[in-house]
């Protein structure tokens, strides 16, 4: 299994990838995917930095579990592969992104061409056991993210943080909101949508003009 970061986010991380938490998690994960049925795929464990070199991240958004369910999770939160049905979450938010910018819903819930663009498509947990939502959680995976942001804040200014739901929004303490731009809102599942904290954000236009004040290319959303 081979679970090393890509590129730059290998340099910016160095110091974590040492600590012996992360140690440990490699052996927890590598532990999991050898006796378990885990998701996503070994090999896109880390696909959310392997899709965005270090020195092109514009937009975070912060996801919580990957998908459980075979053949979901894509190592990129929120999307799935392209023969996938869309899950009710990703549902929503490309209903807000039609609803926000007048296009038509997109045909499959691929979210790579977002993370090609600068956005970092993050989980608070990188790996999850087959129909066991929540299963890898508290085994350090939280504590590599939280280091992921923390750097992220501290080398880099104008990032535009989209923090959608109670766990996301938590992550607002990491963020020096003086440098960097946060927009919060309910989560996309049914459950908060449904009660109005989702639709009518408009953060895909929010984020294209913090972009284009900043002289940096909107995201084809």
């Amino acid at each position: 299994m081979n679970l090393n970061l890509p590129g730059r986010w290998a340099e910016a991380l160095s110091q974590e990838c040492e600590k012996p938490y992360f140690l440990e998690l490699l052996h927890f994960v590598q532990n999991e995917y050898g006796t378990h049925q885990c998701y996503p795929p070994e090999d896109q464990i880390f696909r959310a930095f392997d899709q965005l070199p270090y020195e092109e991240v514009k937009v975070v958004i912060l996801g919580q579990d990957p998908y459980h369910g075979q053949g979901q999770a894509d190592g990129l939160c929120f999307s799935v592969s392209p023969d996938q049905s869309l899950p009710p979450s990703l549902l929503n938010i490309y209903k807000e992104l039609s609803r926000d910018l007048d296009k038509p819903l997109p045909a499959n819930g691929d979210l790579s061409h977002w993370a090609r663009q600068g956005v970092l498509l993050l989980n608070a947990t990188l790996t999850v056991r087959e129909r066991l939502a929540g299963s890898h959680q508290g085994k350090g995976w939280e504590e590599f993210t939280d280091a992921v942001i923390r750097v992220l804040n501290r080398e880099k200014s104008g990032l535009i943080f989209l923090l959608w739901g109670g766990y996301a929004k938590k992550k607002a303490k990491l963020i020096d909101a003086s440098r960097h731009h946060i927009l919060t809102s309910g989560h996309p599942s049914p459950l908060s949508a449904n009660r109005g904290y989702w639709f009518g954000n408009g953060h895909f236009s929010k984020t294209n003009d913090l972009l284009l004040s900043q002289g940096k290319p909107p995201i084809d959303w």
